[in-house]
This record gives structure tokens, sequence and C-alpha cells, in this order.
């Protein structure tokens, strides 16, 4: 194999699918990057077993072939060359290594054999459609910060990506929980996706799926298995598996009869709660809310740190209540409300509330309150 290809165009290719690698791998080859030159091509791709990536790039190939090298190191390597460089592969069948050259930079690295790297099958996707990639984006964005990272509940450790039937028509939904919150993000469904069956996608394929999509121009082509999926983003690839479980009723939690009303400027909330939990216990971070006529009172204690309390405006015309949330969980959701005003639709301290973004009518948010 021999071939030379501009230096951008490698690391960039080489940025999308390296990230897949583990650092530890007990099997020698999960850690190298497979190199497949054909044409006027290179094919580079990387697995976990779980998620494989591959992307092209254009290159001149000299002498087409294949072959496997470690992903960190050729990574590291071209990533420190200067901009513009060419970089030249080649691999030889009398030496076990690929010789990678740039100007007056030289690098050799072992090699395995490509016919080991271990491939995922392709068939099988019965469900097929087209998305645009910011609209994809914005709704793993709404729902990723509440997936679990509590393993032994591994069914909530993605984002259950689903079709529903809807006032507005079919959409295509996206929901995430870790018991404690929830996210849901709707879009219309595209074509082809309003029979898709409901499929759990892992959290690392989530952020892997968001580094492609942050460069992604086209249309986004998803393939759905039961067992896999698949998206396709101009000349990358990404394949996973999916979570096999089943997702919890989600609909039961969401509160439908939260009669009080506050609207709060939600820039100024968030900075009131953050400024506020500076002096909060590490584990509960619980803030209490005292809501009255036209006003919060944010308040938190904690015995070892002190108490930090702040009064602000708000829009509320309800029966005076208190209630309480883990600070970093309202702050999450702030983070994702794009409107000036966050809305909350509550109904006693001990039951979930319901948050609304006025700019996005097609995402909710729930929180699940503290006794403080």
């Amino acid at each position: 194999m021999r071939l030379t290809i501009e230096r951008s165009t490698l690391l960039k290719a080489l940025n999308h699918v390296q990230s897949v690698v583990e650092r530890r791998n007990t099997i020698p080859i999960l850690s190298n990057v497979l190199m497949s030159a054909q044409g006027d091509s290179l094919k580079l791709t990387a697995t976990d077993l779980d998620i494989e990536i591959s992307e092209s790039a254009p290159a001149e190939v000299e002498s087409a072939g294949q072959t496997t090298a470690p992903a960190n190191y050729l990574y590291d390597f071209v990533r420190k060359l200067p901009d513009g460089a060419a970089v030249k592969f080649d691999v030889s069948g009398d030496d076990p290594r690929l010789f990678v050259s740039a100007g007056k930079s030289r690098l050799h690295l072992p090699i395995l054999p490509a016919g080991d790297f271990p491939s995922m099958p392709s068939d099988g996707f019965e469900t097929k459609f087209e998305v645009e990639p910011t609209e994809f984006s914005r709704l793993l964005d709404k729902t990723r910060f509440a997936i679990s990272t509590e393993e032994t509940r591994y069914y909530l450790n993605g984002i259950f990506l689903h079709a529903v039937a809807a006032d507005g028509g079919p959409m295509l939904r996206a929901v995430a929980t870790d018991g404690h919150r929830l996210a849901l993000a709707d879009t219309a469904a595209p074509s082809g996706a309003q029979g898709m069956p409901g499929v759990i996608v892992p959290r690392k394929t989530i952020n892997e799926l968001k580094r492609l999509l942050d460069d992604a121009a086209d249309l986004v082509e998803v393939s759905v298995s039961p067992q896999k999926i698949r998206f396709g983003l101009g000349d990358a690839v990404l394949t996973s598996k999916l979570i096999d479980g089943s997702f919890p009723e989600y609909a039961r939690v969401i509160p439908k009869g939260n009669a009080k009303k506050l609207k709060v400027d939600n820039k100024a909330f968030a900075e009131a709660v953050d400024r506020v939990a500076t002096v909060s216990a590490e584990r509960s971070r619980s803030v209490r809310l005292a809501l009255d006529s036209d006003k919060i009172a944010l308040t938190v204690n904690n015995p070892d740190a002190g108490v930090a309390t702040e009064d602000l405006a708000a829009e509320y015309a309800d029966d005076a209540m208190e209630i309480g949330f883990n600070a970093r969980y309202l702050l999450d959701v702030a983070g994702q409300i794009e409107g000036e005003q966050a809305l909350f639709e509550l109904a006693d301290s001990g039951s979930p509330t319901l948050v609304r973004d006025e700019a996005d009518e097609l995402a909710l948010y729930v929180l699940m309150p503290l006794r403080v």
C-alpha cells in the first residue's frame, strides 16, 4: 500500500474515527485503525466491537492495499504536523511496519493484518429515512444531558428514539431519563420513519454521533434494525449496536394536571441558582424555591458551609408553596431553554414539575423534587 494524502483531510477523518478506540484494550487489533486504499481514496475504520465508524478521504493512491496501525499514535503524529503537509503512507511486504512521512518527519508504526480486523454486519436494516443534521442534532442536545450513568439500570444508559403519533402529525421523538429528571424532544417524522421500532441508542454512540453531526452538511441517512442503528453522514458512516432492553413507560411520569404556573427569566434564574448553590452539599446539591406572589426566594442551607439566599422577580399568581430541586438538574434544564422565559408547571412539593421552553414547543422537561 502506498499513497499520499493532505494532512488536514487525513486529520479530520482520523479525528472522527479514532475517538471510538478504547485506550486500554485486551484485544490488540482494537487499538488499531483499519486503512483501506483503493481508487482515489483512503478509507479509515475503527471499532470497539459495539460501535464502528468509517470515513473516506481523497488521496493519491499509487498502490492499493489494506493494513492496520495504532490509532492513537497515528492520530497524535498527524495532529502535530504543520498545516498543508503532504503525508505519505508506505507498507511493503518485507517490512511489518507502516512508514509515515511528511517533509522531514518520519514515523514507523507496527502493523497487524487487515484480515484480523473485525467488521460489523451491514444487513438487516429494515427502517430507513433521512433527517436534517441540525434538527437531529437538536433532538440529541435537548435530551442527552438526562441520560443515566448508573450502569445497573443499563436500559436508561441511552436515548430512546421512536416514532409517535401526536396532535401535529407523526413525530420522531427522543427521550432520556435517569429516574430523577426526564427530557423529551420531538421533530416532524421524516418520510420512512413512521413505522420504526423504538430503539435505545447508547450514550457513547450519541457522543460520537454528535461529533460527526457538528461537521455534517448533507442529510443524515438513518437505518434501523432491532439490534443495530447506522448513520450515514457524507463520507462517514457510524454503525452501533443498540441497548437490548425495554425503556420505561415514560409517559406515565409526565404530569398532565399541574395547575400552578411560574414564569421566570431563564438567564437570571440560572445565575441565581448557580450563586446560591455555591454552599450546597455536594451529594444532594439541593436548593429550596419558595414561591409567592410574583417572586421566588431561593435558599441553600448547608450546616457545614453556611446559608445562601436570593430573591428573584417572577410571574406567579397561585398559592404560596415551597419545593426543592437538585441545583445541577435545574442548571442542566436552564441550559436547554432557548427562549428568554422558562415556564414551570407545578402541583405540590412532592410531585413532578414540568418545565417548558416558550421558544421550543416540541421540547419538555420533567424534574422530580427533593425534600428540603
